[in-house]
Formats: C-alpha cells, structure tokens, sequence
C-alpha cells in the first residue's frame, strides 16, 4: 500500500520561500520515478520537478528553474522541494508523486499523495 504524506505548505509573500516534504511508504525508492505536479483552480495538472532516485535526469518545468531545488533523504524516505523566489503564479495545491514513468510526466504519476497548498501573494 503506497503512502505520501505532503506536509510544507502556506502562504507567503512573493519574493518568499518554503519548503515541501513528502513522507513516503510501501514504495520501492531505489531508481523510481518521483517528483512534485501542482494544480491550480481551473488549469490542468502541471510536472514542477521530477527524478530518478537513483540518479540521472532532473527534470524542472521551466517556470520553476533556477527558484526550486527537488531533493531526497535516503535515510528517512523524504522527498523535497525548495521553492525560492516564489511568483503569485505559483499559488496551487502540490502532490508529491510516485511512479512516473519519466521525470517530464510526473504529472501522470501512478501514486499520489492528498496535497499541500501553497499560496503566494
């Protein structure tokens, strides 16, 4: 039984940082798909930033390059985003997910978590 557990979210200030966790269980980690796609009202899903845990391709929408760092902690099956230099276009609710069969689908994941809302002024 797959579990994701976001936590992070809130509201702040354009120009502002957060950071999102994702808790992850019943899940092979090792060299799968796994990333972060967000949802605002009313637009489709969008892949933010997605990797292979065991290495290789990173993949950042363009939007997002150069403000948000997707990272892992092995140890404690925990995902992260960094968000910095937030936009009010990034106000939306982000889900960690899992099982993408590329870092660029991330938004067409297999598993995913209840999401997190994020709100930038």
């Amino acid at each position: 039984h797959v579990q994701l557990v976001e936590s992070g979210g809130g509201s702040v200030q354009a120009g502002g940082s957060l950071r999102l966790s994702c808790a992850f269980s019943g899940y092979t980690y090792s060299g799968h798909c796994m990333g972060w796609f967000r949802q605002a009202p009313g637009k489709e899903r969008e892949g933010v930033a997605a990797f292979y845990t065991g290495g290789g391709t990173t993949y950042y929408t363009d939007s997002v390059k150069g403000r948000f760092t997707i990272s892992q902690d092995n140890g404690k099956n925990t995902l992260y985003l960094q968000m910095n230099n937030m936009k009010p276009e990034d106000t939306a609710m982000y889900y960690c997910a899992a099982g993408c069969s590329a870092p660029e689908l991330v938004a067409g994941s297999l598993y995913w978590g209840q999401g997190t809302q994020v709100t930038v002024s």
